[in-house]
């Protein structure tokens, strides 16, 4: 793992591109962080059991009142001082790009006055090419993306810490999103 850019802000509400499963342990080694998940995950077996051990939300996606509740928790867990961590593309890709972002996740880091932090996540060979074997996306079952994960000999996960941002900069969530996601696919294109 290499890392580079600036350090983690206390307290941030950390939005990342999400490429694969292994992102969850990639920002935990950065920085601890309760996640936002999509409900399904509680039930996978063991994925589910480490995703409660790490307090994950879990989020019924397309339930409004429930995601208002989501957001009253996470408000809670910032004014602690805590990191929760999002992927706010909602899903994950192969890496090569960024989806755009959905902003709801956004509003308890405004209310709370919690930096948002951007982080951008990348997984490449040792030759610095990209590398899709980690990418946990699509029609990729979760066996078949460990094993191309376990048969690349050596990946290096690339993170980068963006600068932390303030909603009080800008006019609206989707600009603050925009900006985010502008940073991360900077980060991630070099």
């Amino acid at each position: 793992m290499r890392i580079s850019g600036g350090s983690i802000a206390s307290g941030s509400l950390i939005i990342a591109n999400h490429i694969s499963w292994l992102d969850i342990f990639v920002i935990n080694a950065t920085s601890p962080a309760a996640f936002i998940s999509k409900s399904e995950i509680k039930d996978w077996p063991l994925i589910g059991w480490l995703a409660i051990k790490n307090e994950t939300l879990f989020l019924r996606r397309g339930c409004g009142a429930h995601a208002r509740a989501i957001n009253e928790k996470i408000g809670t867990l910032l004014a602690k001082g805590r990191h929760v961590a999002i992927f706010p593309e909602g899903t994950t890709t192969d890496g090569s790009h960024v989806l755009n972002f959905h902003t709801a996740l956004l509003q308890p880091a405004i209310e709370t006055g919690a930096p948002i932090q951007p982080l951008a996540i990348a997984y490449r060979l040792p030759d610095g090419r990209p590398t899709s074997a980690p990418a946990y996306y699509g029609d990729i079952t979760l066996l078949e993306c460990i094993w191309a994960t376990i048969a690349e000999p050596e990946i290096i996960v690339r993170v980068t810490v963006g600068t932390p941002l303030s909603a009080a900069h800008f006019s609206n969530r989707k600009e603050l999103a925009r900006h985010a996601r502008d940073h991360i696919v900077a980060a991630i294109t070099y």
